[in-house]
């Protein structure tokens, strides 16, 4: 899996990661990204081969008359990157963004679920 993350800030010492959690429910995979303060109009989920491209901006705070103490919050440009494999249905990707929190649902496909497999005996040699 391939991250990246960029913001544009002036406060270097912030995390450089989105927090995600990600996990197999049934027949999906779940990916939460936290993303509190994002503008949910700038988020973008891009899907290009196997790469999912995680996109959004958190506005600059204003500065105007402000003597900062302390600014931990990163502002600009967040973009995260995640490698899909053979087994997920893209197509079929859905994402929702609530309360700072975006979920991403990537269905597994067909031809990766579990199956079970008919085990077939040989017929018994001939005795001549």
């Amino acid at each position: 899996m391939t991250t990246y993350y960029a913001p544009r800030t002036r406060y270097a010492s912030v995390s450089r990661n989105t927090p995600i959690d990600l996990y197999r429910d049934g027949e999906n995979y779940v990916l939460n990204a936290d993303m509190p303060g994002i503008d949910p109009t700038s988020v973008d989920v891009d899907v290009e081969g196997t790469t999912m491209t995680i996109s959004a901006k958190r506005p600059a705070r204003a500065t105007d008359g402000v003597t900062w103490l302390t600014a931990e919050r990163p502002n600009g440009d967040f973009r995260r990157q995640f490698t899909l494999g053979n087994g997920v249905d893209s197509s079929r990707i859905s994402a929702s963004y609530d309360n700072g929190v975006l979920s991403v649902v990537v269905p597994v496909a067909e031809r990766a679920k579990a199956r079970k497999v008919e085990v077939v005996t040989a017929a018994a040699p001939v005795e001549a």
